[in-house]
C-alpha cells in the first residue's frame, strides 16, 4: 500500500510541475506577443480622436482578455495545490485515529 501512495504522490507532483511548466510558458508568450503589440500600436498610432473607444489603444483589450486566462492558469498550477491539500487532509485524518 505504500508504494501505492507513493506512486499516487509522484504522478500528482508530476502533473503539478507539468501545470507550472505550462504556465511558465504561457506567461513568456503573454509577454512577447504583448510587448510586441503595444509597440505596434505606439508606432502605428497617429490618430488623435474624441471617442472612447477609438482612444483606448486596442492592444488593451488583447492584454486584458489574454491575462484573465492566465490570472486562471497561475491559480491552477500555484494556488490550488490540491495534492498538497489532499496530503494535509490524509495527516489530519490519520492523527485523528
Amino acid at each position: 500500500m505504500e508504494t501505492t501512495l507513493q506512486n499516487d504522490r509522484e504522478r500528482q507532483l508530476w502533473k503539478q510541475a507539468k501545470k507550472r511548466v505550462g504556465f511558465k510558458g504561457q506567461l513568456v508568450a503573454y509577454l512577447i506577443v504583448n510587448t510586441f503589440l503595444w509597440i505596434l500600436w505606439y508606432l502605428g498610432d497617429s490618430e488623435e480622436s474624441g471617442s472612447f473607444l477609438k482612444h483606448t489603444p486596442w492592444p488593451l483589450w488583447c492584454t486584458l482578455g489574454w491575462g484573465v486566462g492566465l490570472v486562471f492558469s497561475f491559480f491552477d498550477a500555484y494556488v490550488l495545490n490540491k495534492p498538497a491539500a489532499i496530503e494535509k487532509e490524509f495527516e489530519r485524518l490519520k492523527d485523528k485515529i
